[in-house]
């Protein structure tokens, strides 16, 4: 089988394709942080949306050396476009993520076994791997601007300005830096790994 009838390369311009979309859809989101002042929010976001920019070069590489350039792949695929308040866009973000390394990268895979494209099932997992760290993300964001504790927590925390780099181990991130007065939104979040 040529490599331009495989499943596999209509599955690689699909994740291409979804790929450069979810990229956008954070950007959007991260605008939406921004214009809210959640700016090291927006920050977290926009580092997201730039692990997915790479990933659809990658697939897009991928796609390139093992069938060249290509003036069109028709493709048949769907693709999420929902939006809405900061914290809905959080739950969409974590839902799509799911959905990626749960259900989507793991047929993918999966197929290109079958097809005997190792090399593009490996990087199916690897990405599905990624979407998985993102999903844990944005779950955690979204819970946290849901029920109001992105700056609180239960215990003592270390919160740093990343505009001054005032620390301090409180339950609660200041309102205005005491160094600098930058605002709360720019108060580093303390993620739920590394």
């Amino acid at each position: 089988m040529q490599f331009k009838d495989s499943k596999t390369y209509k599955n690689l311009a699909r994740s291409f394709a979804g790929e450069s979309q979810a990229g956008m859809r954070y950007q959007l989101i991260a605008k939406q942080a921004t214009a809210e002042e959640y700016i090291v929010l927006a920050d977290t976001i926009r580092t997201i949306a730039k692990n997915e920019t790479y990933h659809a070069k990658t697939f897009f590489d991928t796609l390139v050396l093992n069938a060249g350039s290509t003036e069109n792949i028709v493709i048949d695929a769907g693709y999420p476009f929902h939006f809405g308040t900061l914290t809905e866009n959080l739950r969409f973000a974590a839902e799509d993520e799911r959905a990626e390394f749960t259900e989507v990268y793991p047929a993918f895979a999966e197929e290109a076994r079958k097809e005997g494209y190792e090399d593009a099932a490996r990087l199916f997992e690897m990405v599905a791997g990624v979407e998985k760290e993102h999903e844990i993300v944005f779950r955690f964001l979204h819970e946290s601007m849901k029920d109001g504790t992105l700056y609180k927590r239960d215990k003592p925390t270390l919160w740093v300005c990343s505009e001054c780099g005032y620390r301090a181990t409180t339950k609660e991130a200041w309102k205005l830096c005491p160094l600098c007065k930058a605002k709360q939104g720019l108060v580093q979040i303390p993620l739920p790994f590394g």
